[in-house]
């Protein structure tokens, strides 16, 4: 066991081109409880994420914390608080930015006066809970839009197909997080005609692509003069906009905005919060 962790704290010399210290480490936290603020604020100071707390399903949302654990371990193995080599290490970072989430979620809350003593443990928990997913999500994500400097030049090995699926998943579900719980998802959905979701879909669709392909943006990819144009419209961004209708019918689903509706009002709010969920998914294969 000795000999096998001397061999990895070796492999991460190599592969990081020097030795991990508790200081990169503490570098990497406060970049968590940045980005912890950064991306889940918005959702801190948002009623209707309050009201979730003691409203939302105790089941879908002990769900949601457990989706979330998976989660943060693959986001962790591609951009962690330091470079990790093992699941071991991947858990950890996740772990680390979980404590990160929920401590933060309730300074902040507290902060706000919307965590008293004399108020319920379940609504406590409930709203720290709800809070604590988005705000770990943006604790991991802060090492990646926050670092800078030598140490963070090679984090940015060439993803394979799986892997980039992957933080698709995670760049919908971010946003969709931001916008499943407001009222103006349903209000919107309810406005629209089948052509205007016709039109949103096209829509999301192009920007999806014209995101990661068309426009040049830093960290996008160029297409090869021999690749035909459609190849990474059917292999990337028709697979990303299934991913974010997918996280959009869950989230909806999660925070109880399909309870006791029909069919096509459910898919009419699906195509309104894919739209933002497909610019999620594209903008995570830019940053991430």
């Amino acid at each position: 066991m000795l000999g096998a962790r001397a061999e990895d704290t070796e492999d991460a010399q190599d592969h990081a081109g020097k030795p991990v210290t508790p200081a990169h480490f503490l570098v990497g936290l406060g970049r968590g409880v940045a980005g912890a603020l950064l991306f889940a604020l918005p959702m801190q100071m948002t009623m209707e994420m309050w009201a979730l707390g003691f409203t939302m399903d105790r089941w879908r949302l002990v769900l949601l914390l457990l989706l979330a654990i998976p989660l943060l371990i693959g986001i962790s193995h591609r951009i962690g608080f330091e470079e990790t080599f093992s699941l071991r290490e991947s858990a950890r970072d996740a772990m680390i930015a979980y404590g990160i989430g929920i401590v933060t979620s309730a300074v902040m809350l507290s902060l706000f006066k919307l965590l008293m003593a004399d108020m319920p443990m379940q609504e406590i928990a409930g709203k720290i809970a709800v809070q604590a997913v988005p705000a770990s999500i943006g604790a991991l994500l802060g090492r990646s839009e926050l670092g800078s400097g030598k140490d963070d030049a090679d984090d940015d090995a060439q993803a394979g197909y799986g892997s980039e699926l992957f933080m698709m998943v995670v760049g919908a579900l971010f946003l969709n997080l931001n916008m499943a719980p407001t009222e103006e998802m349903i209000l919107i959905s309810y406005k629209m005609t089948p052509w205007h979701a016709l039109a949103t879909i096209l829509l999301s669709i192009a920007l999806m692509h014209a995101f990661v392909y068309a426009v040049s943006f830093k960290g996008g990819h160029e297409l090869s003069s021999d690749t035909p144009w459609w190849h990474a419209l059917i292999r990337f961004t028709l697979p990303g906009y299934v991913i974010a209708l997918l996280i959009s019918l869950y989230a909806l689903w999660s925070f109880g905005r399909l309870d006791g509706g029909s069919f096509t009002p459910a898919m009419m709010a699906m195509i309104v919060l894919a739209f933002p969920g497909a610019i999620g998914a594209a903008a995570a294969r830019l940053i991430l």
